[in-house]
């Protein structure tokens, strides 16, 4: 008979579902805002992720980015409906974009900018899926100047909030947000 190990969550673990539990109640809260074309949202709870990404780098950032988006499709009753799949595309291309941005020069690339390219990396996504699955025609390339638009306001507007907050974070939580790679990964 083998021994038991009984696993203990760390303060990273409680970390991360209360960052994932703020960026789920966004989600949700973001799904009752009506919006005249399918797909064009604010996504709020990416300015969690970002803050998550800066503040305690990329591997929390991932777990909380993909607790979203299941428990957010799981509460909103579209748990493997096609709209799961596009925000997983969409999350998971972002956070590819964001992985490849942490080694990039920090005191160029902050919070706004990070936010843009995880933006564009979201949509990207979320238009390459359309494409390959729900809409085999190249015509939905024609909404990608709406897309873009779109992802640039709210990209620019998620960073210019993640900023903020990390300006009126503790000295702690902002001196390992300006820390490096550290910080990031």
């Amino acid at each position: 008979m083998t021994p038991t190990r009984i696993l203990h969550a760390d303060e990273s673990d409680y970390r991360v579902a209360r960052y994932a539990a703020a960026a789920i109640a966004l989600s949700v809260a973001e799904a009752a805002i009506p919006t005249p074309l399918p797909g064009v949202k604010p996504g709020l709870a990416n300015i969690i992720v970002l803050l998550v990404l800066m503040r305690h780098g990329w591997i929390e950032a991932v777990w909380v980015a993909l607790l979203r988006v299941f428990a957010a499709s799981l509460l909103l009753g579209q748990l493997f409906a096609p709209g799961f799949f596009l925000s997983l595309a969409g999350s998971l291309c972002s956070l590819a974009v964001l992985g490849l941005a942490r080694h990039l020069p920090r005191r160029w690339f902050g919070a706004v900018s990070l936010s843009l390219l995880a933006a564009f990396g979201h949509i990207g996504g979320q238009m390459i899926l359309a494409r390959l699955w729900l809409v085999p025609h190249d015509g939905i390339w024609a909404l990608w100047p709406v897309f873009s638009a779109t992802a640039t306001l709210f990209g620019t507007a998620n960073g210019l909030i993640t900023a903020r907050l990390l300006r009126e974070g503790t000295d702690e939580e902002v001196r390992v947000a300006g820390s490096g790679d550290a910080a990031v990964g």
